[in-house]
């Protein structure tokens, strides 16, 4: 049975949302004087409170029939997780909700790049010119911080960072899960992710425990909306699309947080965030679409790539 076009964009657009929501929350958990790295780790360790019974209950036999390559690929995946949001809501402690969510969204080039320097594809000239506008864009980004002080920069480099790790999640995300089911593939991920997330924080020396009611709800919500609906709609949909197009989904991510920011937390946007922004989404846009050509070039030549009418959910 088929899913039909219009529930499959919905699900995406779904998923877009909820991960547009993070940011915003994560500020007002922030605001009720929770560390960022508290944050990242109670996010993962709600997510998989309501995650892993789930999966245990339902897909227990497919969790213990893992091999031990898809085993290890899953915990890679969860590590690479786990460094994306201690990296990404760190990097919210020092620079903009603008700059932080542009810069982590360069994640669709890193995953041009690691196609290139791991699987020997080697980039289009269109794809070149991509990289190097989004690469003019984060050095924009990162001018226009330097003069609001180190910890701004501090905060563009981290959330490059992110972009790197989340890169090499969608990759992992998208050979797996090929062969299994959404559930048994984000319960170990999420676990994983959660303990690497914890082991941070504790190595860090950062409290878990004492805040206030609406700061554990704002982490809750974090869980649930962003984390089990959000990134697992993208998880979804690795098994129909190349990492690359997940990647290019969450393009708009970087507009709905930035909108979010600023008519919630009213909080401004430069113009080096602002120009930044825009030559990083004109590069992403270019690399993208010579992903999309040599994709169908695939197909044409008898080499399907997974991106057809996408099947009815595992």
């Amino acid at each position: 049975m088929q899913v039909s076009r219009v529930r499959f964009l919905l699900s995406l657009g779904l998923g877009v949302v909820a991960i547009s929501s993070a940011s915003l929350m994560i500020r007002l958990a922030q605001a009720e004087g929770v560390p960022t790295l508290s944050i990242a780790a109670w996010r993962l360790v709600f997510a998989s409170l309501f995650l892993l019974p789930y999966a245990w209950a339902t897909h227990r036999d497919e969790l213990r029939d893992l091999s031990r390559q898809e085993l290890a690929l899953l915990i890679a995946s969860g590590v690479f997780l786990g460094l994306h949001f201690a990296a990404w809501i760190v990097s919210l402690g020092y620079t903009s909700v603008a700059s932080s969510v542009v810069l982590v969204s360069m994640g669709p080039l890193f995953v041009g790049l690691g196609s290139w320097i791991f699987l020997g594809e080697r980039p289009t000239a269109r794809m070149a010119v991509g990289i190097l506008m989004a690469a003019a864009g984060s050095i924009v980004i990162s001018w226009g911080d330097l003069g609001r002080g180190q910890d701004h920069l501090l905060g563009d480099v981290l959330a490059l960072v992110g972009a790197v790790m989340i890169a090499s999640y969608l990759m992992i995300g998208r050979k797996v899960r090929a062969r299994r089911s959404l559930t048994a593939y984000i319960a170990p991920v999420y676990g994983t992710a959660t303990l690497t997330l914890l082991a941070i924080a504790l190595a860090g020396r950062q409290p878990m425990l004492g805040f206030s009611l609406p700061a554990y709800g704002w982490m809750l919500a974090l869980g649930l909306v962003p984390q089990l609906v959000g990134h697992s709609m993208l998880n979804w949909a690795l098994q129909y699309l190349s990492a690359t197009y997940v990647s290019i989904i969450t393009l708009t991510e970087p507009l709905g947080s930035s909108v979010l920011a600023y008519a919630i937390l009213d909080e401004t946007i430069s113009w080096s965030t602002a120009a930044g922004g825009a030559l990083i989404l004109g590069g992403i846009t270019i690399a993208s679409q010579a992903e999309t050509h040599r994709d169908q070039r695939a197909e044409m030549d008898g080499q399907p790539q997974g991106t057809g009418d996408p099947p009815d959910d595992r």
